[in-house]
């Protein structure tokens, strides 16, 4: 479809950016190309009144040309942003129906500038992701006027100053993402005006003074990370209150007092460690409360600390509600900078105790500090938790709240849900240093949790997915359904329209695939042969758990059984990857990636003939790499094929097992791999005859 143009009649004072006349206007602006991209999803409206459009476009046109200014001062990252282009061509930018920009999207673009205030004239903004960057300076307070924006997210920055307190007028706002930047000051007690307010995580910034009660007026709140910060005083009971509370994390504080027993609810979900003065008898690693503890250390009871110990008490009257005139309140300002001044002095004993301690290699968790001055995306992780909404709250969510998923339950699908920025985290940015594989359709990424498991994520790009959501999600309810000792973990699932990706999230397998270990041209990483043993039975017993149908799995054909899909833990387990992948992905990927494993003999002789996948061409692939684990090589000869009739060990067992090996255990196997391999599929055994034909004790 070729693309629409839309003409109209300028007003004659309508101002035009710089280089831009009407008479380029009238040429130039505003083709629509259908299809084009995802985003374009907001442009499917032709607009009825071409003149208030173009005076929105050329409004948010000059917007985006200072901020682009501002974020990428050498120009070297925004160069389809133009003058005379349209925005909603602009790299990163998305926008809503009417051709309004609704979305800016520059997370790890190396930006070295600073926020503008003209985002604050983008009226339709409803997410600005401008997180894994460079950016400096201050945070500016005319942000605060984007009354549509639901997703801000600046973390991993070199932002400083102080948090705006305008943002409590964001009544849209549903996360705010600003941790691992240098923020300084107290933290907003406006901020508790925000009601919308999921998630909120201010970490590894040099924030001080008390944690805000008012924050426990937010009904919405799911995850509040504030760890990390110069914070001190109590935990208000306010706080611990917050009805929907799923994570609290204020490790690494100055905070003292007794620890509400509220938050015991949390579980793992209250993280509170290095915090010297916590106390409580309902937590196992604090101690019980004393009457001292209940006191600050002026004698002053913790409760009557303020809500904020913001110290810029020099205010005009129209800002501050407290006057200073009175003598009650010179006794508070008193016993602030007092609070101030010795829980400095306490911050810095404890820094120097914990410092002294991390050098001698004690507890303390370092993974998720951001270092001052290494505030890149390559070293500074923020690693969330599954209990978080995706990322992109107006992208495409397969497990949204209220979605019918195949009678599992939401509490299920919330602790299997990821969101991006956990993924991102994690892998660092999808470093290069993380990628530990990759194909046409996918790549897979080394990673860390918020908790330190490891892990290992794999990425689908979204063209190879079934583009019928309805069979996606039913493929996706298949794999959430496999729990077996030998197949890999699948831990979790994160889909993101903005990448157009989705990620499976493993966990992560120490020893490689067992294709690392065939062809060895040392004895240093042969395997031994009652590992080799052990090897073939897990296998076997794992396409026994793929191929039976139990309560709320249906019986399951692999496809794609070889020996780079089967991984080797640290005990040297094996565990089955990428089970039921396949159906989550279209006919033509599943081919695509079926020509290594055809090239290495895995596939079935009647696949040629039927075009289809069965459990007996499954046991054919297991045969395959029966042969493969015996004989130590990735290729099978003929003739070895005969020697394991013939039972001539010497010509088809592994040269580097130097004679230590079973013969009647060989003799087994060889004849089991024999009859796997059969040219007939019905000659093959099924598998569970094959586990029960290893499970016969021989040597």
């Amino acid at each position: 479809m070729p693309p629409t143009s839309i003409s109209w009649t300028l007003p004659p004072n309508l101002d035009l950016p710089a280089g831009l006349d009407k008479g380029t206007l009238h040429h130039h602006r505003l083709h629509l190309h259908p299809q084009r991209s995802e985003r374009d999803r907001f442009k499917k409206k032709i607009p009825t009144k071409p003149m208030a459009r173009a005076e929105t476009t050329l409004r948010e046109l000059r917007a985006l040309m200072v901020i682009k200014s501002s974020l990428d001062p050498h120009n070297r990252h925004l160069g389809s942003w133009t003058e005379l282009g349209n925005p909603c061509d602009f790299e990163g930018i998305a926008c809503n129906e009417n051709g309004q920009v609704a979305n800016i999207s520059l997370q790890g673009q190396g930006l070295s500038g600073k926020l503008s205030p003209a985002f604050s004239e983008l009226k339709h903004l409803t997410g600005l992701f401008l997180h894994y960057n460079s950016l400096s300076g201050d945070f500016p307070s005319e942000i605060s006027n984007l009354s549509e924006l639901s997703d801000l997210y600046l973390n991993v920055n070199n932002l400083s100053g102080s948090i705006p307190v305008e943002l409590g007028n964001m009544e849209s706002l549903q996360v705010l993402q600003l941790c691992c930047n240098q923020f300084s000051g107290s933290i907003p007690t406006q901020l508790g005006s925000l009601k919308k307010l999921t998630v909120l995580s201010l970490q590894s910034n040099h924030l001080s003074g008390a944690l805000p009660a008012s924050l426990g007026d937010l009904a919405l709140l799911t995850r509040l990370d504030l760890s990390f910060n110069r914070l001190f005083g109590s935990i208000p009971t306010r706080l611990a209150d917050a009805p929907m509370l799923q994570v609290l994390d204020v490790r690494n504080n100055t905070l003292s007092g007794n620890v509400p027993i509220a938050l015991k609810r949390l579980s793992g979900g209250f993280q509170y460690s290095n915090n010297l003065g916590l106390c409580g008898v309902e937590f196992t690693t604090l101690k019980a409360c004393s009457a001292l503890d209940l006191l600050n250390p002026n004698g002053v009871p913790t409760k009557n600390i303020p809500e904020t110990a913001n110290l810029k008490l020099n205010c005009s009257d129209t800002r501050c509600s407290n006057s200073s005139k009175t003598p009650q309140a010179s006794i508070i300002v008193g016993v602030i900078v007092a609070i101030v001044g010795l829980s400095v002095i306490g911050f810095l004993a404890a820094s120097y105790y914990l410092n002294k301690e991390q050098k001698h290699g004690n507890g303390l968790d370092t993974s998720n500090i951001c270092i001052d001055q290494l505030k890149s995306k390559e070293i500074c992780r923020k690693n969330g938790s599954p209990l978080i909404n995706l990322e992109y709250s107006n992208g495409w969510d397969p497990l949204a709240e209220g979605r019918r998923f195949g009678g599992v339950s939401q509490e299920v699908i919330r602790s299997f849900r990821f969101n991006l920025e956990e993924i991102e985290s994690a892998t660092q940015y999808f470093a290069p240093g993380n990628l530990l594989g990759k194909s046409v359709f996918s790549a897979i990424h080394k990673g860390m949790l918020r908790d330190g498991t490891v892990v290992a994520i794999k990425s689908i790009i979204k063209s190879s997915c079934k583009s019928e959501e309805v069979e996606f999600l039913k493929g996706l309810n298949v794999l959430t359904s496999l729990r077996h000792e030998n197949l890999v973990r699948l831990r979790g699932f994160c889909c993101s329209k903005g990448r157009g990706e989705c990620f499976l999230i493993y966990d992560f397998v120490p020893n490689g695939n067992l294709l690392r270990y065939l062809d060895m041209k040392d004895d240093s990483h042969v395997l031994e042969w009652s590992t080799r043993a052990s090897i073939i039975n897990g296998i076997a017993k794992g396409i026994e758990y793929l191929h039976g149908s139990k309560l709320n799995k249906p019986a399951l054909v692999h496809q794609n059984i070889s020996v780079k899909n089967v991984l080797l833990d640290q005990r040297f387990k094996p565990l089955l990857s990428d089970s039921g992948v396949h159906q989550l992905l279209t006919k033509d990927t599943v081919f695509s990636s079926l020509k290594a494993s055809a090239a290495m003999g895995y596939l079935a002789p009647e696949y040629a003939t039927t075009g289809r996948f069965t459990q007996k061409s499954d046991i054919y692939a297991f045969g395959v790499l029966v042969f493969q684990i015996i004989s130590g090589k990735r290729k099978f000869a003929s003739a070895a094929r005969f020697a394991a009739e013939s039972c001539t060990f010497i010509d088809f067992i592994d040269p580097n097992l130097h004679g230590r090996f079973c013969e009647h255990e060989a003799a087994k196997f060889a004849k089991i791999a024999l009859m796997c391999t059969h040219e007939l599929p019905e000659q093959r055994p099924s598998v569970e005859e094959v586990v029960q034909e290893l499970g016969n004790p021989l040597c």
